[in-house]
């Protein structure tokens, strides 16, 4: 096929056959690299006839860094093009971002369509960057979800059409408070949405689509259960949820207000919020949502159940810290209703209000892929390869657990490790240090490792359980001082029940005990003082988990 030849939404730089050019490692995807060596290609050793369907080899993987959470001038409270936004993720080593629109009346009649012609100058313009055209979807009854697809004929239409049919904010299902007529209602349609997803993929009308849930605890409005019904409805399609929120720079000291909290985690109570959330639920803790911070909690309480769901972190890129672009001016009789955008911004020499940082300046999700491209993407976020981190806080972690009698590579994040009661099993944990300062001159250090295990007692009966009693800190390396590529050698040993392990490291600058003790976290992240939460000074990084299915005897 030639480059004339090409569908109108495909990057002409990248190989039309699927988008996915095969590579060995980061830099050689991106460049294109031909096939892995011979060594990335081997599997595991044979195994002997008892063992075969015991341990695990996952592939060997390359890690894409990206965003999903991304507005621009299609969003009614933005302000930057496309454009901009691209060039700034290129500028802090993104491979992949995923712009997210408001749902409101203007992008679903003219908004959506328009930003199709933008998301294909910035491909052209940002050939190295997968460039994903994407919703940021109001949920029936809750907060706002991550909607991306696969680049193809029919993205554009499918957003438009799931906009249209279940966004909670165009067909006024907002209500979601405990014991109102139309809570049941609205939070079975969100469920219907996701299924809806579910079936596009499933008769190939999208090659692949996902969904995760984002800033969940800001209003304390995504409860326990809306959030394992989401999951149940298509684990494929449902994946996660922002462990970290955007808008990192809301606490910068002197910046934008006494009562600042990392995230704009600034709420209180409200009769929509679920009231099993405590008052420390509204807050962020080492700039990450209390869902995911707390050792023991919410996002430990679905791990146990056995099933795998996702974390990550993004900009929400908004308007940014320190930048000096203002909002353009209407025309007259535009506004964003009939015309599905803002102006183009406008640059001044004054800082202008703000609380993001541009897409990849702060903020990481890095995913695990065997081949460069947009379906690689999604499918390593499917499959849980992913760890996060803020500040640039590491270059580079890679995870396995294995069997001591194994030869092979083990699983990595997200994976499954089938063992016997009783083996000693070894989690490998290679860490590339920061090498070079980050966005705000800082050369990170990362200070500690911690490894986090949960058993795994299957699905619950109390759908709002928000509790893991069994989740908790089991090894801590200091790693302060170390340099350069290391690897921490960690033994577990399988018990009388299923488990999994997941990591968890800082720079050291700021922790302490645990939100359920310091028997299970004596050293975790902790929030900081109103309008005193200075990002850069309180990093840290979250992995996902593995788990480790125990079957009968020695």
């Amino acid at each position: 096929m030639t480059e004339q030849q090409l569908p109108e939404w495909a990057d002409p730089s990248v190989p039309p056959a699927d988008l996915d050019p095969q590579g060995l490692s980061r830099r050689q995807l991106l460049a294109g690299a031909g096939l892995f060596g011979t060594a990335f290609a081997l599997g595991p050793l044979p195994a002997a006839a008892g063992e075969r369907h015991l341990g695990g080899s996952d592939p060997r993987l390359a890690y894409l860094v990206g965003d999903h959470h991304i507005h621009t001038v299609y969003s009614h409270d933005a302000k930057y093009t496309f454009s901009q936004l691209a060039g700034e993720g290129a500028k802090y080593g993104l491979d992949w971002m995923v712009f997210t629109e408001h749902s409101n009346v203007g992008h679903a009649d003219l908004g959506a369509a328009l930003q199709r012609q933008e998301i294909l100058r910035a491909r052209a313009e940002n050939p190295r960057r997968l460039i994903f055209q994407g919703l940021e979807w109001y949920i029936p009854a809750a907060e706002h979800c991550t909607v991306f697809t696969a680049p193809g004929p029919n993205e554009v239409d499918l957003l438009t059409r799931f906009e249209r049919a279940y966004d909670g904010k165009l067909l006024g299902y907002t209500e979601g408070s405990p014991g109102h007529a139309d809570t049941a209602r609205n939070e079975e349609h969100a469920v219907k949405a996701i299924q809806w997803l579910a079936e596009q993929r499933r008769t190939g009308y999208v090659d692949d689509v996902l969904v995760l849930a984002n800033h969940p605890m800001r209003l304390g409005i995504d409860s326990p259960h809306e959030l394992r019904a989401w999951r149940d409805a298509a684990p494929e399609i449902m994946i996660g949820m922002e462990g970290a929120p955007g808008a990192q720079g809301a606490a910068i000291p002197g910046w934008r207000g006494t009562n600042s909290i990392r995230g704009e985690y600034e709420n209180k109570p409200s009769a929509q919020s679920w009231p099993g959330y405590p008052a420390d639920a509204y807050l962020t803790y080492g700039g990450f949502d209390w869902a995911t911070a707390t050792v023991g909690g919410l996002w430990d309480a679905m791990l146990a159940e056995g099933r795998l769901f996702s974390i990550t972190t993004n900009s929400d890129a908004h308007r940014i810290v320190f930048d000096t672009w203002r909002n353009g001016d209407w025309q007259p009789g535009q506004n964003f209703d009939n015309t599905g955008r803002l102006p183009d911004p406008v640059n001044t020499d004054t800082p202008q209000p703000g609380s993001d940082f541009w897409p990849g300046q702060f903020s990481r999700t890095h995913v695990g892929v065997t081949r460069y491209g947009y379906r690689s993407v999604m499918s390593g976020l499917r499959a849980g390869r992913v760890w996060v981190d803020h500040g640039h806080l590491l270059d580079g972690l890679e995870v396995r657990l294995k069997r001591d009698r194994d030869l092979g590579r083990g699983v990595t994040l997200g994976g499954r490790l089938r063992v016997r009661r009783g083996e000693r099993l070894t989690l490998h944990v290679t860490v590339t240090s920061a090498s070079r300062p980050n966005p705000s001159g800082i050369l990170p250090e990362l200070a500690h490792v911690d490894v986090i295990r949960g058993a795994v007692r299957g699905p619950v009966t109390d759908r709002d359980s928000r509790r893991a009693p069994d989740t908790r800190v089991v090894h801590t390396r200091d790693v302060g001082g170390r340099k350069g590529t290391y690897t921490l050698r960690i033994p577990l040993t399988a018990g009388d029940e299923s488990f999994y392990v997941r990591l968890r490291g800082s720079d050291g600058n700021r922790h302490g005990t645990g939100y359920f003790g310091a028997s299970v976290d004596p050293h975790g992240p902790i929030t900081h003082a109103p309008g005193n939460g200075d990002p850069w000074a309180d990093t840290w990084f979250y992995s996902n988990p593995i788990f480790v299915d125990v079957t009968g005897g020695r």
